[in-house]
C-alpha cells in the first residue's frame, strides 16, 4: 500500500498533469528555444507619439522618432555640459569685459537679457518633449520657455498699477508712454467702391494671415466659422469701449468674414488636406543622392513628421462638447485680450510687441491644441493634460485678470442690449447641452429604473 504523497506543485494547481513542463519530464527541452523577431512597431504598425506609455504620473509624451541623419547626429546627442560650460564662458566675458559694455542703463539691459537667454537654454535642454518633434523637439522646448517667461511677466504686471505698467513699457520702448487715438472705421458706411476701397488695408492681409493660422491650429471648418461669427458679435458687443471695433455692416460681415476670413480658412485648410495625404520622406540627408535631393530633404525638416486630422467628436458625449465650447471662448479670449491691452498700455496696432504677441501665440497654440485633441479624445493614455495646453490656458487667463484690473474706470460698462444679448446666447447654449446630453441620460436612467423594478416584481 503506497502512502499517498501530495505535490506541492499539483497542489497549487490541480490542473497540471504529472508530466505537465512544471516537472522534470523527457518533454522538457534541454537548451531554451530562440524567440522570434519581434516585429517593429506595433503589430507591424509604426508606432506615433501618441500612441506614448502614459503610465507615469505626468503627461510623457514619446514620439516616434524618425532615424536620425548620421551627418547631423551632433543635433541629437545630449550637449547638457558642453552647453553649461560654454554658457558659463559666454557669461563671464561678456560680464566682466569692460571693452564689451560701458557702465550704466544698457548693463541692465544686457542684463536681462542674458537672464532670458540662460533661461531659454536651459529650457531648451531640461524640458519635456511635445508632441511636435520637426524641425527638432528643442525648438519647441524654446517655445515652450518663451511662453513661460511671458506668462512670468504677466504674473509681475497683474500687482502693477496701470501708470506703473506705463512707465515700465517705456524702458522697453522709449517711444510708448504716448495717448494714442482709437481710429473709428464707421465714418462713411455707404456701400460704395470708394468707401470700400478706403476700408481696404493692411489689416486685410493681417486677418487673411490670422485666419489661416487657426485653420491650422483647429483644423476644422465648422470652428473657424463660429469663431469668424462670434468674433464680430463681440465687436458689436464691445463698440462701446473700444472705438476700432466700431464698423461697418458690410465691412463686418462682407469683407472681414465672407472674403479675408473665408479665405484665409480654406487656404489654411487646404495645406491641412495636403500635409494629411503628403507622402513624407523620413530618409537622412546621407541616404539621398543629388543636390536637389539634399536640399529637398533640408526643406522637409523644416516640415510636420506627420499630420493628424482633428475629430473633436462634438456630439458625441458632453465632455467633449465642454472641452470644445471651453476651446472656442479661450480662442475668442486670446483674440480679444491683445485689442484691449495695447489700448491700455498705449501701443500702435504694428507695433512689434503686439505683432511678436500674436506670432507667439499661434506658435503656443499648435501643440496646445494637439495636445488637447489627445487629452479628450483618450483620456487613457493622456492621463495629465499636457505642458503647453496647460501653460496657455494660464496665459490667456492671467491677460484676462490684467486687463480686468486695469480697465476699472477706463471703459464704459456694458449697455442692457448687449447683457440681454450674450444671455440669450448663454441660455440657448445651455439648453442645447440639456436637450442634446441631458434629456438621453434622464430617458437612459428612467428606463433603467422601470426595468429594475419589473425584475424585482417577478
Amino acid at each position: 500500500m503506497t502512502s499517498a504523497v501530495k505535490d506541492p506543485i499539483n497542489e497549487e494547481n490541480p490542473n497540471l498533469s504529472p508530466t505537465s513542463p512544471a516537472e522534470d519530464s523527457d518533454t522538457t527541452p534541454l537548451y531554451p528555444t530562440s524567440e522570434p523577431e519581434p516585429i517593429p512597431g506595433l503589430h507591424g504598425v509604426p508606432v506615433r507619439w501618441y500612441d506614448a506609455d502614459r503610465t507615469e504620473p505626468y503627461t510623457k509624451i514619446v514620439p516616434f522618432q524618425e532615424r536620425h541623419d548620421t551627418s547631423v547626429e551632433f543635433f541629437y546627442k545630449p550637449v547638457t555640459l558642453s552647453a553649461l560650460g560654454i554658457g558659463l564662458v559666454v557669461l563671464a566675458y561678456v560680464a566682466t569685459t569692460q571693452d564689451v559694455l560701458e557702465e550704466g542703463q544698457d548693463k541692465r539691459r544686457v542684463g536681462a537679457y542674458a537672464a532670458i537667454a540662460s533661461f531659454l537654454t536651459f529650457s531648451m535642454i531640461q524640458f519635456r518633449d511635445g508632441p511636435f518633434i520637426r524641425p527638432h523637439p528643442a525648438f519647441w522646448r524654446i517655445i515652450l520657455g518663451l511662453n513661460l517667461l511671458y506668462e512670468l511677466a504677466l504674473v509681475f504686471l497683474l500687482f502693477q498699477d496701470l501708470d506703473s505698467a506705463r512707465e515700465m513699457m517705456k524702458y522697453l520702448d522709449p517711444d510708448l508712454g504716448v495717448p494714442l487715438a482709437e481710429k473709428s472705421y464707421a465714418e462713411d458706411c455707404a456701400l460704395t467702391p470708394r468707401a470700400i476701397w478706403n476700408a481696404l488695408d493692411i489689416f486685410c492681409i493681417a486677418h487673411t494671415l490670422g485666419w489661416f493660422g487657426k485653420a491650422m491650429i483647429l483644423r476644422d471648418y465648422w470652428f473657424c466659422w463660429i469663431l469668424s461669427i462670434a468674433f464680430e458679435l463681440a465687436e458689436y458687443s464691445l463698440q462701446h469701449q473700444l472705438a476700432n471695433f466700431a464698423e461697418c455692416w458690410w465691412d463686418h460681415w462682407i469683407l472681414d468674414v465672407l472674403l479675408c476670413n473665408w479665405l484665409g480658412t480654406y487656404l489654411g485648410m487646404k495645406v491641412c488636406q495636403y500635409l494629411e495625404v503628403k507622402p513624407y520622406e523620413w530618409r537622412g540627408i546621407r541616404q539621398t543622392r543629388g543636390l536637389r535631393s539634399k536640399a529637398k530633404r533640408v526643406l522637409s525638416q523644416f516640415s510636420p513628421h506627420d499630420f493628424t486630422a482633428f475629430e473633436w467628436g462634438t456630439a458625441t458625449d458632453f465632455t467633449h462638447f465642454f472641452c470644445v465650447v471651453l476651446l472656442l471662448s479661450v480662442f475668442l479670449a486670446a483674440e480679444l485680450n491683445p485689442f484691449y491691452l495695447k489700448t491700455l498700455l498705449w501701443m500702435e496696432p504694428d507695433h512689434p510687441f503686439v505683432i511678436a504677441r500674436l506670432a507667439f501665440v499661434f506658435l503656443w497654440a499648435l501643440p496646445a491644441v494637439r495636445e488637447l485633441f489627445q487629452y479628450i479624445s483618450d483620456p487613457r493614455k493622456a492621463v495629465r493634460m499636457g505642458q503647453h495646453v496647460w501653460l496657455l490656458l494660464a496665459t490667456i487667463a492671467t491677460e484676462f485678470l490684467v486687463i480686468k484690473k486695469w480697465s476699472k474706470g477706463m471703459f464704459a460698462p456694458f449697455p442692457k442690449t448687449v447683457k440681454w444679448g450674450w444671455a440669450i446666447g448663454v441660455a440657448l447654449l445651455v439648453s442645447y447641452s440639456m436637450i442634446q446630453f441631458g434629456l438621453p441620460q434622464a430617458r437612459k436612467y428612467a428606463r433603467n429604473q422601470r426595468h429594475k423594478s419589473r425584475t424585482k416584481a417577478s
